[in-house]
């Protein structure tokens, strides 16, 4: 259950760093319409919240991690794509709970739901080059 719960709170996390990205509104704001205009039941909503305001918060911080492993601008990032890759940033940065592999696992999963065609691919391979720098005792430990 905590499981889905988390991949819900995920989700839309997502769609609301998604939205702060098109919109610069106030987080809380877009929190507070999420939460009017969706169904919480079945959601994380302190997982949720957290994500949203930290990754809002720490958005530099975050960028700093992924800017170096693209090829390209991120300000050339499909929006779906960036708001995907803060997620994953934060997680692997601060919720060292969860374990990388699930970390990257949400992120491919968004992508392939929310991102372009081959979206997934691109947030995979960002997320597992960040996962080597983030994470590394535990990336190291599992490919011994």
């Amino acid at each position: 259950m905590k499981t889905n719960a988390r991949s819900r709170a995920r989700r839309l996390a997502m769609q609301a760093i998604y939205e702060w990205q098109m919109t610069a509104n106030d987080p809380q704001s877009i929190i507070n319409q999420v939460r009017h205009d969706q169904s919480m039941k079945k959601v994380d909503d302190d997982y949720f919240e957290e994500l949203v305001k930290q990754v809002t918060n720490k958005v530099k911080e975050l960028d700093a991690h992924i800017t170096p492993l693209l090829d390209r601008d991120l300000d050339d990032i499909d929006l779906v794509e960036k708001a995907v890759l803060r997620l994953g940033a934060y997680e692997l940065e601060h919720r060292m709970d969860v374990p990388y592999k699930v970390v990257i696992n949400e992120a491919v999963e968004l992508a392939k739901i929310f991102g372009a065609e081959e979206g997934y691919r691109f947030v995979n391979g960002i997320m597992d080059k960040m996962a080597e720098k983030l994470r590394v005792i535990e990336v190291q430990a599992i490919k011994k």
